[in-house]
């Protein structure tokens, strides 16, 4: 199984005992994010620590109002890691608004622009952003992962675009059941799990950090949602994150 989503960074955990509980559970592969340069640094030194974690390197919207936004040529260079394997978490976010639209909106534009560059896949934020974030994608040719899905409406236009859509701890949760209505829906080559770790722990977990060991859980829940052998889906978005990152 794989985790396509976790900020091992920012667990409290040391990364020894995450990665080692995960594996534990099934979870071989962990793709951990970063959130600004400091957090992609750590994220690729996560990675070069451990067999099975890759590294998601990027700025997010969060950070898009800050000194933080004009280091993107020290981004470049640490996507030049061996084991950086996409763009991100970056894109749009009309909810915590630690930033303007503007500087979301031009943050998000270099996002776009260095992975084109690179040839990178890119991974995305959208909270309650949809409309923008579709039209600002349009134009990219390479591989999106929507992370932590949570827009049931957006659903078609991920679909048409062939993007990858990843399903977290709230598809869950009681109140969820458009979303999970929209995980049955999703191509079963274009579907993804993850944690978001320390957040969004499954139902089964509320309340207590959450961690890559965790991804079984959501997964058991995506598995009846969409009427198929737990082993199916485990073992589709296992092979789906390796064709999204192009891992092994």
């Amino acid at each position: 199984m794989t985790d396509s989503h976790a900020h091992l960074d920012a667990c409290g955990a040391g990364s020894d005992a995450l990665v080692a509980r995960a594996n534990e559970s099934g979870v071989t592969r962990i793709v951990t994010i970063g959130t600004g340069i400091d957090s992609s640094k750590a994220a690729v030194a996560l990675a070069d620590a451990h067999d099975g974690v890759f590294a998601v390197l990027g700025i997010d919207p969060h950070r898009a109002g800050t000194p933080e936004a004009g280091r993107i040529d020290e981004l470049r260079a640490l996507l030049a890691h061996p084991k950086a394997v996409a763009v991100g978490e970056t894109g749009l976010d009309t909810v915590r608004r630690y930033a303007t639209p503007g500087e979301q909106r031009a943050l998000f534009e270099e996002h776009i622009a260095l992975a084109a560059e690179l040839a990178l896949p890119m991974v995305i934020h959208n909270r309650e952003a949809d409309q923008e974030t579709s039209e600002m994608l349009s134009a990219f040719e390479g591989t999106i992962v929507l992370h932590c899905f949570s827009s049931p409406e957006l659903t078609p236009v991920a679909v048409e675009r062939g993007y990858y859509v990843s399903f977290a701890g709230n598809v869950t949760y009681p109140k969820a059941a458009a979303l999970r209505v929209a995980a049955a829906t999703v191509p079963r080559d274009r579907i993804l799990v993850e944690t978001d770790s320390p957040f969004l722990s499954p139902q089964t977990l509320r309340g207590t950090p959450n961690e890559p060991a965790n991804v079984v859980e959501t997964l058991r829940v995506l598995a009846d949602a969409r009427g198929e052998p737990f082993e199916d889906i485990a073992a589709a978005t296992h092979a789906n994150a390796a064709a999204a990152f192009g891992l092994s």
